[in-house]
C-alpha cells in the first residue's frame, strides 16, 4: 500500500485484488488516461456528478458548496478545447471541504493546483478559460472513458489508479 492512500485505509492495487472476480459492474475501473495535478494524489469519497462542455459555471458553484469529503466527478466529454478547473475553483474546493475532482476533460494553472490541498485528476493541461453561459447538468449518471458513474457511487484514487463502486468499500 502507498503511503498516501495507506494513511486514507486503502490502495486502489488492494481494492482491484479484493474484486477481481466481480463482473457485476458494481466495481469498475478507469482506463489509465486519467493525470494527478492537485496537491493530494490520493483520495476518496462518495460521488457528486455534473455534465458540462466547455462551461465549468456547474462545476465552479458545486465545489463552492460544502463538500462534506466528496468527489466531484465532471463530465466535460473528454473537450480537449477548454480547462474546466483552475486554481480559484480547486482551492474553492478545498475550502469547502471536498476530498477531490475526477475530470474527464481538461485543467489548466498547474502550479496553484499542485499547491492545493485536494485530490485533483484530468485528461490533460489547457490554459484555455472555459465560457460560462450557466449550461449543464448536476448530479446525473456520466459516462466517463466508457464507465457509467452515478452520484452515490464511491471514487477511490491513488498513484496506481482509480476505481469506482457503487457502495463504501471500506465500511
Amino acid at each position: 500500500m502507498s503511503d498516501s492512500s495507506a494513511s486514507l485505509g486503502f490502495s486502489t492495487c488492494d481494492l482491484c485484488d479484493a474484486h477481481i472476480s466481480d463482473d457485476s459492474s458494481d466495481f469498475r475501473v478507469l482506463p489509465p488516461v486519467f493525470h494527478s495535478y492537485g496537491g493530494q494524489v490520493s483520495f476518496m469519497g462518495e460521488v457528486s456528478t455534473v455534465q458540462c462542455l466547455d462551461d465549468n459555471s456547474l462545476v465552479r458553484a458545486a465545489l463552492a458548496e460544502p463538500g462534506g469529503g466528496r468527489v466531484l466527478v465532471v463530465d466535460g466529454g473528454g473537450s480537449l478545447r477548454r480547462a474546466l478547473v483552475g486554481g480559484n475553483v480547486a482551492a474553492s474546493a478545498a475550502q469547502n471541504g471536498w476530498a477531490g475532482v475526477l475530470v474527464y476533460g481538461c485543467v489548466r494553472d498547474v502550479a496553484e493546483l499542485k499547491s492545493t490541498p485536494v485530490g485533483l485528476y484530468a485528461l490533460a493541461l489547457n490554459p484555455m478559460p472555459t465560457v460560462k453561459q450557466g449550461q449543464g447538468l448536476r448530479d446525473v449518471y456520466v459516462q466517463i472513458a466508457g464507465l457509467w458513474v452515478r452520484p452515490g457511487d464511491w471514487l477511490y484514487a491513488d498513484a496506481d489508479g482509480i476505481v469506482l463502486s457503487r457502495r463504501n468499500l471500506l465500511s
